[in-house]
């Protein structure tokens, strides 16, 4: 029988992992309050354009669960812990315009844009402070905004005349 051992890859420059941390969390934390609001607004938007928007919110959730995974992933992959439980995403989440029940899909969806809102302006930032302190976590920042902008633009386009 062989042994095999595997060298852990070099560990990141504490500091570098630390300020990329600093950027990403409140991606993950903003994403995760997206995924749930999200599904919230799925289960409750009403209207004439039910179903489209209903199913553009589940599009929108998978994607906010992608980005929140892919960006807790850099920062564990950096050495860093992240801390996303329930308690942590609400305290992110306190200002969010989804409201708790049944409301028509033009409302809804000038909810969900401005939580999405919330969050793009929080991507740019981390893309922009990254800039300068680690270029691989800047490239996760940018993915998850390119996905954002176009989930917001579908559901804009509703509302668009």
């Amino acid at each position: 029988m062989t042994n095999t051992h595997t060298t852990p890859a070099t560990a990141a420059d504490p500091t570098v992992a630390a300020a990329a941390a600093q950027f990403l969390t409140p991606l993950v934390l903003g994403l995760q309050a997206l995924a749930v609001n999200g599904k919230q607004a799925h289960w409750n938007v009403r209207g004439a354009n039910f179903i489209a928007i209903h199913e553009l919110l589940d599009t929108l959730v998978a994607h906010a669960q992608d980005g929140a995974d892919s960006a807790a992933e850099r920062i564990v992959a950096l050495g860093l812990p992240i801390d996303a439980r329930v308690a942590t995403v609400a305290e992110k989440a306190k200002k969010t315009a989804v409201g708790g029940g049944f409301t028509q899909w033009e409302d809804m969806i000038r909810a969900v844009i401005a939580d999405m809102d919330a969050v793009i302006a929080d991507t740019q930032a981390a893309i922009d402070g990254l800039d300068e302190i680690d270029l691989t976590s800047q490239d996760i920042a940018i993915a998850i905004k390119e996905s954002l902008e176009k989930d917001r633009w579908f559901l804009f386009a509703h509302l668009a005349e």
